[in-house]
Formats: C-alpha cells, structure tokens, sequence
C-alpha cells in the first residue's frame, strides 16, 4: 500500500487545503483505492499537511480488508522527520521542542501518533513539484481545495 500526501496555503496563514492519495499494489497494475481532499478558510501549510496524511490514515483504517502496512510519501519534511525523529523527544518533553517552547500543532501531532500507533508505516520524503506521479496528484487536488473556499 502506498500513501501520496500533500497539504498547503494561498498564504500562511491564509485558505489551504490538503489531499491524499491511497494506491493498492497488490497486482499488475497500481490503482487508487480511495482519494480525498479538503481545506479550511485559515490555517497553515504544516496544519494541512499534517492534515492530508491524518486523514489518509483514517481512510486506510475504513477501508475493507485494509493491510497494517503503508509506506507513506510526503513532500513536507516537517511531517517526514516531526514522526521518524523529533516525536519521542516532544512525548518525553512534556510536548516542549528543545528551546522549552510549545510544540506547534500539538492536536495533530498527538492524533497523527496515536493513528500511526495502528499501522506499520515507512515514511519517505519525495521532493514537491518533481513529476512524482501520485504527489503531482496531490497537490492539483489541493490547489483544487484552496480555490473551492474561494
């Protein structure tokens, strides 16, 4: 299983949106499996791209017969290296960075923690804008998103 991600702003903070992409490969050909996309009038760039792959995991979770693994590609490095490297120290910090300051986006770093907590995830950062098929995907359903609040 494979998870394409996106998230982002018409400013930031400003109108954004978020998108995923999920792609069953298990058999000849990749296919989509479910795909969605959404935004909020103001919020920020990492709030929804935490976001997307929040919402792509809840979607893994509904589907039938859903397998626990998932490798999931993001173009935000935030999200990427925020759940493989600075998560336990935030946990272990009382939710507090390095400099003693309130983690930004706590709500959705805890619920995307106690998500990944269900699955066996693998998580890659691809570059944005790079002609990755699914991200490119991404994020034309989250420009789509951002100009649907208008």
């Amino acid at each position: 299983m494979k998870i394409y991600t996106d998230g982002g702003c018409s400013g930031n903070p400003g109108p954004g949106g978020w998108a995923y992409v999920i792609i069953g490969t298990g058999g000849e050909e990749p296919r989509i499996l479910a795909q969605n996309k959404g935004g909020e009038k103001t919020t920020t760039n990492n709030r929804m791209e935490l976001t997307a792959v929040i919402e792509a995991l809840r979607a893994l979770k509904a589907l039938d017969n859903a397998p626990r693994r998932a490798v999931v590609y993001t173009d935000s490095q935030y999200v990427q290296k925020g759940i493989t490297e600075w998560i336990a120290q935030w946990k272990k910090n009382s939710w507090r960075t390095s400099s003693k300051k309130p983690v930004k986006n706590q709500d959705l770093w805890v619920e995307l923690d106690s998500l990944t907590g269900e699955f066996s995830i693998a998580w890659e950062w691809v570059p944005g804008h790079a002609g990755v098929e699914y991200n490119e995907l991404c994020d034309r359903m989250t420009q789509e998103a951002i100009a649907a609040i208008g």
